[in-house]
């Protein structure tokens, strides 16, 4: 599986929350920035693994219905979101 974003952009968005968490009056910073970013990095990359274990065990369970719906209609959307909530509230993200 591929991942949702490149490493490039986990690294630009560990950055970006890093400094709205430093800027931020109501957090106060004492640490090793780099350990703040490896940690910030790994909490993305855990939660996009989820996000793609999650999006194909939807797919999995729509392309395993008797009736084939064409991914893009209207109906897949639909069935796609409604399956997704339900995977995140089992797993308890939602």
């Amino acid at each position: 599986m591929s991942p949702l974003l490149s490493e490039e952009k986990q690294t630009h968005l560990a950055h970006v929350i890093l400094e709205s968490l430093r800027a931020s009056p109501l957090v106060t910073f004492h640490g090793d920035r780099a350990v703040a970013l490896r940690e910030i990095k790994r909490v993305l990359a855990d939660q996009i693994q989820i996000e793609q274990i999650i999006d194909q065990t939807v797919r999995s369970k729509l392309q395993s219905y008797s009736r084939p719906i064409p991914e893009g209609s209207a109906e897949w959307e639909i069935l796609y979101r409604k399956a997704y909530t339900e995977e995140l509230r089992k797993r308890k993200w939602g």
